[in-house]
């Protein structure tokens, strides 16, 4: 039975049923970054003099301190990819030695004997290798020409990219060897490297995306008060921590009908 396509309002949303779209009203030619490769770098570090290595930064010690007293967290962290060398592999088509260089930054905050709130900006040089990923090249040069005409310039059409998530893990104010307190900080992150290629792909397409029916409207001012009555009323006690008295699948027989 076909669906009618007039009772069909084209939107972005969940697809929670299936069979219930209608078929596309055309195929669209799009141009889009396709991703020919990923990998996951993974990483927990903490401050050590010396050459960075895979598990330590000479870069989580902050500079000297004065009066520190309590470490709270750290936020804004940021990843920022600063070169990449693509080197062939031989009888691999296709196939690279990738060498990143890449910058992550964030803030780490904590309290002073006097009661103030400051930070420290850390920023950390990282170079990973990845010693096989499929990131062939173009066979098509990209120009892309913008107004006014001569700022026309050749584009990269094979684009690596990182995508990052990090935490602090811990810091920890100690003394360094000239007795000044520091912050040494221990950073876990993943990164996700991936290898990017222009391409154009062929899509099904209902048509444009709707205009919404609706203006932007800002939320209203809610009566505090007014919100606790509606408010439904908090547990005076915490959940208990008990074991079932009986197990979930019971063979005995003395507990049977």
């Amino acid at each position: 039975m076909s669906i009618n396509f007039k009772k069909f309002s084209p939107r972005p949303g969940i697809v929670n049923k299936q069979g219930r779209l209608p078929d596309p009203s055309e195929l669209v030619c799009v141009e889009i970054p396709k991703i020919f490769d990923q990998c996951l770098i993974k990483r927990c570090l903490v401050y050590c003099e010396g050459p960075d290595t895979n598990t330590t930064d000479c870069e989580l010690r902050s500079d000297p301190l004065i009066d520190p007293k309590r470490y709270i967290g750290s936020r804004d962290f940021n990843v920022k990819l600063i070169s990449v060398d693509k080197i062939p592999l031989k009888g691999k088509p296709g196939f690279k030695k990738i060498v990143i260089s890449y910058i992550i930054s964030f803030y780490a905050d904590y309290i002073d004997c006097n009661g103030v709130n400051k930070s420290e900006f850390y920023e950390i040089n990282r170079t990973d290798v990845i010693g096989k990923f499929y990131c062939p090249d173009s066979l098509a040069q990209i120009s892309a020409s913008y107004v006014p005409v001569k700022d026309a310039q050749d584009l990269d059409s094979n684009i690596i990219k990182l995508e990052m998530v990090a935490q602090a893990l811990n810091g920890e104010i100690v003394e360094d060897e000239d007795c000044n307190s520091v912050l040494d900080i221990t950073l876990g992150y993943y990164i996700v490297v991936k290898c990017e290629l222009i391409v154009q792909l062929l899509i099904p397409a209902y048509d444009y995306c709707p205009v919404p029916k609706e203006p932007c409207k800002e939320e209203p001012e809610e009566d505090p008060c007014e919100k606790f009555v509606r408010a439904p009323i908090p547990k005076f006690y915490p959940d208990q921590n008990l074991e079932p008295l009986f197990p979930d699948c019971d063979d005995n027989a003395e507990y049977e009908n």
